[in-house]
């Protein structure tokens, strides 16, 4: 007679749970860290207790500040960890949009310098990033209603027809 793939999956669930009984949960400060963690850390509850571990997720849902918090090293957390460089360059980007598609316009700015180090352009390349930026400014940044992400992408698309920078965009 064959077992049911319900049967199993009951039965491992609860032998997994079961485990869990037997062996105890480990020790728990909460979530990590962000301004959940920062406001909720020194309640008189145990921070082994649901509320607590609820207050701290849920604030740091709210404001966003465990994402910032690690990618920043602020708020209790750390950034000693890699972060794919794709996300460090989209993370960028959303901090510091409105100056970005700014220094975009403008052709130069230090937050422009800042993504071109981050997406890997050499210094010597940096000159015909910004020039690109800001002669496609309007392709890059005004059409229909830009995302950080999509501008990003959209950077990268218009790299590999350039001449200098499509070097930067294939030796990654």
């Amino acid at each position: 007679m064959a077992k049911k793939p319900g049967v199993l999956v009951s039965a491992f669930f609860l032998v997994m749970g079961m485990s869990g009984i037997a062996l105890g949960n480990p020790p728990n400060d909460g979530p990590g860290c962000g301004l959940g963690k920062l406001a909720w850390a020194e309640t008189k509850v145990s921070k082994n207790n649901i509320a607590p571990q609820v207050m701290m997720a849920t604030t740091n849902g709210t404001f966003g500040s465990q994402t910032f918090g690690i990618s920043s090293g602020t708020s209790g957390c750390t950034n000693d960890g890699q972060v794919w460089a794709s996300e460090k360059v989209n993370v960028f980007a959303a901090i510091s949009f409105d100056n970005l598609a700014q220094e975009m316009a403008q052709g130069q700015g230090e937050h422009l310098t800042s993504l071109a180090t981050l997406m890997g352009i050499p210094a010597d390349q940096h000159p015909a990033f910004f020039a690109m930026t800001q002669e496609k400014y309007t392709t890059l940044v005004q059409a229909g209603e830009p995302s950080p992400k999509a501008v990003v992408q959209a950077i990268h698309d218009a790299m590999v027809d350039h001449p200098v920078l499509a070097q930067a965009t294939t030796s990654k």
